[in-house]
């Protein structure tokens, strides 16, 4: 299984999207909350450079916002 860190905060839309998509295709997540995790917060823009949400950490690939057709092609799946 892939390592995958979502960072996300509780009021974006496109992160519940992002997750229900991952849940729906049997990936399990590590999700980072980065309204309430500050050094997750701020590991997720030392990574991006920005501090928009949703961002995806796959096996180290970053994927900023709700990419659905990236996220497929570095999962390797079929959506």
């Amino acid at each position: 299984m892939p390592e995958i860190k979502v960072y996300s905060t509780p009021s974006c839309p496109y992160c519940y999207t992002l997750k229900a998509f991952l849940d729906e295709k049997g990936f399990s997540y590590e999700d980072i909350d980065v309204a309430e995790d500050a050094q997750g917060r701020e590991e997720m823009i030392q990574k991006t450079g920005q501090m928009g949400v949703p961002v995806a950490e796959i096996d180290g690939q970053i994927v900023i916002g709700f990419d659905r057709e990236r996220i497929c092609q570095i999962l390797n799946i079929k959506d």
